[in-house]
């Protein structure tokens, strides 16, 4: 059974900016840092434990959802491979990529797009709010009947707009806030960010 994820609490007011090295560009931007990077990188090592423990000796194939998933995909699945190096056990991974675009023009869509054909597990959300569009997707891979699925989000926001939806392995449970960093966006900005902020909106 997974672990239960870290909750930072609505109350919680996270980090001061100033500690951190954050862009010039972006200063006016942020309003505070509430996941630093090492504990980031931390958290996403003890998923990678969690998810070898129970794939037992099953072909892994990691599905990276793009473009928000790619920093912490890219990190967990170093974190995996490690343990496929080091452990007692090993499993062969392949990777692919899955792009989800849930809005266009303003209103909400279910268009998915999917790179690939062998879905057996995802790996790589990056965040979980209204779980509409994760959905959509994982009843689109059962088409191609995988053995197993597996969904990973290193953010789950608690929003009453659909609590309903949670994913196997999550990383960290936040406020419902905008947040932006470690590939998460506003506009394409603030992906280049090491650390999850919150954004003053």
């Amino acid at each position: 059974i997974p672990t239960h994820s870290p909750i930072i609490r609505d109350e919680e007011s996270g980090y001061n900016k100033n500690l951190f090295c954050i862009p010039k560009h972006y200063e006016e931007d942020l309003e505070t840092v509430f996941i630093p990077h090492g504990l980031i990188l931390d958290r996403t090592e003890r998923l990678a434990r969690d998810i070898m423990q129970d794939m037992g000796s099953h072909h892994i194939v990691a599905l990276c959802v793009l473009k928000g998933g790619y920093k912490f995909f890219a990190d967990l699945l170093d974190h995996i491979k490690a343990l496929n190096r080091n452990g007692d056990k090993s499993v062969p991974i392949t990777v692919d990529f899955v792009i989800i675009k849930s809005y266009c023009n303003g209103s909400p869509t279910e268009k998915i797009s999917i790179v690939g054909e062998e879905l057996s597990t995802l790996n790589g959300k990056d965040i979980i709010e209204t779980g509409r569009t994760m959905k959509a997707l994982l009843s689109k891979l059962k088409d191609n009947e995988p053995k197993m699925v597996k969904v990973v989000s290193l953010l789950v926001k608690r929003t009453h707009r659909s609590p309903s939806y949670r994913p196997d392995y999550t990383g960290f449970e936040i406020p419902d806030k905008f947040v932006v960093g470690y590939a998460l966006d506003y506009n394409e900005y603030f992906r280049d960010l090491n650390v999850s902020t919150y954004m003053s909106i």
